[in-house]
């Protein structure tokens, strides 16, 4: 249980894919302008996270030792198939959200996050419970950081900052800080 916690909370906090690894940037400083915008935002990317991680686990274990040749596009596939499923669901049952992520929720596919958890876990040779936990950690980290930078830009469009700060180079400087912060939690656990 030990080594699950530590999965946990490495891929939500110590090595978040978004502010130790730069990966999942696009939707990080794109749909962060709005506090409930990006937590669903999020929450989708949680979704497609473990399902690419249910789905990595299925083709590295029946798949894949036959053909690793075929490894890149597989994931590709899913990934792809996945946010399609995301995205008719959420057109269906939150026309707004659909509208207000705009095409932020196609960029799920493209997102490198999601492609960064199949090959992590791959190399790390998680199982299936391991990686639904990382894919589980890595998706609170990305909806952590994503509310954390959308709390921080809607205080911010309040204070008076000068004009030439204001907008992406504001952005820039809070993911920055962000990032610093969130290499505090490096060496929070030890791997024993």
């Amino acid at each position: 249980m030990d080594g699950l916690l530590y999965i946990f909370v490495s891929a939500a906090v110590i090595n978040n894919f978004t502010l130790a690894y730069f990966l999942g940037l696009c939707p990080f400083f794109g749909v962060s302008g709005r506090l409930d915008t990006a937590f669903r935002l999020g929450i989708a990317n949680t979704f497609v996270l473990l399902v690419t991680s249910l789905a990595a686990w299925a083709l590295n274990s029946f798949i894949l030792p036959h053909a690793p040749y075929l490894a890149l596009i597989s994931y590709i596939v899913v990934i792809a198939s996945t946010v399609q499923f995301v995205e008719m669901v959420i057109k269906k049952l939150s026309p707004a959200l659909f509208t207000a992520l705009g095409i932020f929720l196609p960029l799920i596919t493209t997102n490198c996050a999601i492609l960064g958890l199949a090959l992590f876990q791959t190399s790390r040779g998680y199982n299936l419970v391991q990686g639904l936990v990382f894919a589980f950690g890595a998706g609170v980290g990305l909806t952590l950081a994503l509310v954390i930078m959308a709390g921080i830009r809607e205080e911010t469009e309040l204070a008076p900052i000068p004009r030439l700060v204001r907008g992406t180079a504001m952005s820039f400087f809070i993911a920055g800080i962000l990032s610093l912060a969130f290499m505090g939690f490096a060496g929070l656990f030890s791997n024993t």
